[in-house]
């Protein structure tokens, strides 16, 4: 079997045993299609030729491509995950990947909106219509649990508790977790589930929470589409994207007392060394407000 039927052996066996979502399937198969490439160019179809300096002259390859350490780094892992499958599968020795450093990645700091801003995008003056009541419990229940978007358009109804006033998600890797909603966006859901999905959907059926005129769920380019929409009717100026509300549920969670474990859980991370990403915005927050209101004490300190 060449290099590409054994990329679609290890991605068929992720799907299927691993429960791995589609998404990452499709990241996994663009990384690999790289390897592929580079391997192919050197004329290359027997991974057991693959050795550990063709592997970080590959990385080296993906640095010159002016690709990112966090991209580099996500597609190497790729490659370790292949290379895994097939010594275990035993159609290689050993791994050629298993020492292959990963480049350092940068420190990028989630942008997130501010309180305020949030509120005005929350409180945008709605015309009533079925979509208008959809589109703002959308936003609220985006923004008081942190949901990836394709987790919001994604939601059915057996994941939804109103009584209680909580969502059952199912996230990456099949990952279910439960997250609090919060009253505001318990009643607007209420109010949109009661009055407005038996609107858009006309005597049809779906299992989806969100749908649409024609019956169907919301896609994610959809919901793109009224982000943008009620941005400008907020009047936010800044570049507003669906997982800038993920950002900032988790940032004010945390500026608010929360414990990173909490956020944790409710965010879906299943290391909390992704999480401690938001703990760098809290501590860039104070050393601004440090520079703002101590102005002379900073310079002082810069200069030691």
């Amino acid at each position: 079997m060449d290099m590409q039927g054994l990329i679609d052996r290890y991605l068929g066996t992720l799907r299927i045993e691993g429960g791995v979502a589609r998404n990452t399937l499709e990241s996994y198969r663009n990384d690999l299609r790289k390897l592929h490439l580079f391997l192919k160019a050197r004329r290359i179809s027997d991974p057991a030729r693959v050795s550990r300096q063709l592997i970080t002259d590959f990385v080296g390859s993906l640095t010159q491509d002016k690709l990112s350490p966090a991209s580099t780094g996500r597609c190497l892992s790729a490659v370790r995950g292949l290379f895994g499958f097939l010594s275990r599968e035993r159609l290689i020795r050993l791994s050629p990947v298993t020492d292959v450093t990963v480049p350092r990645r940068w420190l990028r700091l989630p942008k997130t909106l501010t309180a305020d801003e949030v509120d005005r995008l929350l409180r945008v003056a709605a015309s009533n219509t079925p979509e208008d009541v959809r589109d703002a419990a959308m936003l609220e229940l985006l923004y008081a649990t942190g949901l990836r978007v394709s987790e919001l358009v994604g939601l059915e109804q057996a994941q939804v508790n109103l009584t209680v006033g909580y969502v059952l998600v199912q996230g990456k890797g099949s990952k279910q977790r439960v997250v609090p909603m919060g009253e505001p966006a318990r009643r607007k859901l209420d109010a949109y589930l009661e009055a407005v999905r038996p609107v858009l959907l006309k005597k049809r059926t779906s299992p989806h929470v969100f749908v649409t005129r024609r019956g169907g769920r919301l896609t994610r380019q959809g919901f793109w589409k009224l982000l943008r929409a009620r941005v400008r009717q907020a009047q936010i100026t800044k570049p507003v994207s669906p997982h800038m509300l993920r950002h900032s549920f988790a940032t004010h969670l945390l500026d608010h007392g929360a414990d990173l474990r909490s956020v944790q859980a409710m965010l879906g991370h299943a290391d909390i060394a992704t999480t401690q990403i938001y703990t760098h915005v809290e501590r860039a927050r104070l050393k601004q407000l440090h520079r703002d209101r101590f102005p002379r004490k900073t310079r002082r300190m810069l200069k030691k």
